[in-house]
């Protein structure tokens, strides 16, 4: 899904603001943000987690090469998959683009590294 409303995400850092956390993301009132891939990592049954992000071609190519293994491991019937796609929202944040883009890889990446979380077809290979 997305969220275009500028609304807490489960990706709001601690401190945000947003247009339901006006004063920031505060832990004991909105929770910390949601590791959604790391959350499900701890289950059996997903087959395929991977965050991505489309802050650079090199990170296009790989989110489109993330959501084609998704869908074929689907496909395949190997089990539940999941990308999760990390991206900048320039105008909720108060930033021009290129400031977004910064706040990505100096912030966001860091609470929520990319990569690949889970990959039966090469765990064990």
């Amino acid at each position: 899904y997305g969220m275009t409303g500028g609304q807490l995400a489960p990706t709001t850092l601690v401190g945000m603001k947003a247009t339901t956390a006006p004063k920031g993301r505060d832990p004991k009132e909105h929770g910390y943000p949601m590791h959604v891939c790391e959350i499900l990592n701890q289950l059996t049954a997903p087959y395929y987690l991977e965050r991505t992000s489309c802050n650079n071609p090199a990170n296009v190519a790989k989110t489109k090469a993330a959501i084609r293994n998704a869908f074929q491991n689907q496909l395949d019937g190997k089990g539940f998959s999941l990308v999760e796609i990390v991206t900048s929202c320039p105008t909720n944040w108060g930033l021009e683009p290129l400031e977004a883009l910064d706040f990505l890889e100096d912030r966001m990446f860091k609470e929520f590294p990319l990569g690949v979380i889970r990959d039966k077809d090469k765990e064990g290979a």
